[in-house]
């Protein structure tokens, strides 16, 4: 592979401070990750999105989530086609190997991905349609959350509330999983659906009995 490339600097400095501080001072417990594999409490699908640092937001260390990141923090229907599958694979690791106890989908306040798909569903966003666009094909998860904001007229809460059909649709998705409907209905983990502001710290999470998200 020739058009690989050495890190740019910054990033290495960053490394070299990370080893010699966070990691050296918990050398012992990352040994201990590597030597007894890891064990996750939970799964967490996000968005790919660069100010979504979901470790931060719960204090999370290292070995307690397992994460999996895609645009727009969707997660496509049960399909076993023999296709590539990056996200049907990792919630089948997560669940049948890991065994994880929680399975949390989180969307997020400006979402690059969902603006896209209203973008693209409204008409104003040609590009995506092409069947050559990975994003768009990817979007068309979403297509049925549009339905439900198309006759808004004000863009901004319409593409507030596609975040949360984002969320929605994920979650109804993995229920379609055999081995996830199998586990959610012997109690064996739980799913849930959270959406957070951004630029305000917000957390919501979503109550089915009120098909609404709620402040945490």
């Amino acid at each position: 592979m020739k058009n690989a490339r050495p890190l740019p600097s910054y990033l290495v400095q960053r490394y070299q401070g990370w080893k010699a501080t966070t990691f050296a001072e918990n050398h012992i417990w990352y040994r201990r990750l590597a030597e007894d594999g890891q064990r996750p409490r939970a799964m967490i699908v996000s968005c790919c999105d660069s100010r979504v640092h979901v470790t931060s937001i719960f204090g999370a260390d290292s070995g307690e989530f397992f994460i999996h990141r895609n645009i727009a923090n969707l997660i496509p229907p049960y399909k076993p086609d023999g296709d590539l599958h990056g996200t049907s694979a990792a919630v089948e690791y997560a669940v049948t190997a890991l065994k994880v106890a929680h399975l949390i989908v989180i969307g997020h306040s400006q979402c690059g991905g969902v603006a896209g798909c209203h973008a693209m569903c409204s008409g104003k966003a040609p590009e995506l349609e092409e069947k050559s666009s990975f994003v768009g094909r990817w979007m068309d998860l979403l297509r049925p959350g549009y339905e439900k904001v198309a006759d808004m007229t004000d863009d901004a809460q319409a593409i507030r509330t596609l975040e949360h059909e984002a969320v929605k649709i994920s979650l109804s998705n993995l229920m379609t999983f055999p081995f996830v409907r199998e586990k959610v209905e012997a109690d064996e983990m739980t799913l849930h659906g959270l959406w957070t502001d951004i630029g305000e710290g917000g957390l919501s999470q979503y109550i089915p009995e009120i098909d609404a998200f709620e402040p945490i």
